[in-house]
């Protein structure tokens, strides 16, 4: 074989080759262009999907909000039950009868 011809077969192979990974270029670009198009409609749905449920939480703080602070309220009278218990218990034992027992 003649160094020409070695030549002009290495530059037609170097220009397949050039051409081949264009063609794999230009097909993966348009498949990252559909991927790219169906993220952006998933995420549009899911967006939209979000809005919604945050719009629900967003209504049902303001109920939970209402009923936290009527619990909150109830609080106090709740403590001043509780800690006047023993004290009833002491009251109860004083009298000969044990509240869990019964009587002695």
């Amino acid at each position: 074989m003649s160094t020409q011809l070695l030549v002009a077969l290495t530059v037609i192979e170097i220009v397949a080759l050039v051409a081949v990974l264009a063609l794999f270029i230009i097909a993966i670009t348009r498949r990252l262009r559909a991927v790219g198009n169906a993220l952006q409609q998933v995420s549009g749905n899911v967006i939209s999907a979000i809005q919604g449920n945050v719009f629900l939480v967003g209504a049902g703080a303001a109920i939970l909000n209402n009923q936290l602070d009527a619990i909150a309220a109830m609080l106090p009278a709740v403590a001043e039950k509780a800690e006047s218990l023993p004290s009833q218990k002491s009251q109860q034992s004083s009298y000969g009868r044990d509240p869990v027992i019964g009587a002695r």
